[in-house]
């Protein structure tokens, strides 16, 4: 019965009822969902995370939390910049969608937040560590994330040890115009605002090395349409 209900569902999707942000929250403040549950609202959907181990996606691995981890070094050159990086934060999409990606790249300061999750325009970057998830972060993950216009998408592949980098959002399409994967010989180039980029060694991404400067080579480029 079960296989039958699902397969009806993806037959037809507007069977099911999506949440809006605010329905949302409102459970949570009611205790019908509990608040830190590994969750998050994706199309309106309440969807499990998957925490990035390929065996049991429920589980937490030594190299995605590694990842995740290293990614707040980048904070002292961030604040350079007038942003800060949050780590497995909720950002706020509305009006369907609230994700918790592995690092979001926001305007101000930390300070800024304690009303409220960023939205939209206060997030320069988002960045996902992916193993077990690399299937729902290449697909409706980066939909979400390119329909809210959020201007560069990162992931980092653990399996392949390279990071994809998506920028130029085609909001209404959920894509993103411009791909590019990058390998440990090149540099990450993350542009946070008209004239300010941050620049990050590939292997400073990864769980096996220390950050460190790199030569960069030209990244190669991909078909979004096969992303």
């Amino acid at each position: 019965m079960t296989t039958a209900i699902t397969q009806e569902f993806i037959q037809n999707p507007d069977l099911l009822y999506r949440l809006t942000v605010g329905e949302y929250h409102r459970m949570i403040k009611s205790g019908a969902l509990e608040e830190g549950a590994p969750f998050e609202l994706l199309d309106g959907h309440v969807v499990r995370k998957i925490r990035g181990n390929i065996d049991n996606p429920m589980t937490i691995n030594p190299a995605h939390a590694t990842a995740v981890i290293q990614l707040s070094r980048l904070n002292p050159r961030l604040k350079k910049f007038g942003c800060h990086i949050r780590q497995q934060q909720p950002i706020t999409l509305p009006p369907y969608d609230e994700p918790e990606p592995d690092g979001s790249i926001v305007r101000g300061t930390i300070e800024d937040y304690a009303r409220g999750h960023p939205r939209p325009n206060d997030v320069l970057c988002v960045i996902e560590v992916a193993e077990a998830s690399l299937r729902r972060d290449r697909g409706y993950k980066q939909q979400i994330y390119a329909d809210a216009g959020i201007p560069t998408y990162v992931i980092i592949v653990l399996p392949e040890k390279t990071v994809e980098v998506y920028t130029r959002p085609v909001k209404g399409k959920g894509r993103y115009a411009q791909v590019v994967s990058l390998t440990t010989k090149q540099k990450v180039v993350i542009a946070l605002g008209t004239e300010k980029r941050l620049t990050i060694p590939v292997r400073a991404l990864l769980p096996s090395a220390a950050p460190a400067e790199s030569e960069t080579s030209p990244p190669t480029k991909h078909n979004p349409s096969t992303s």
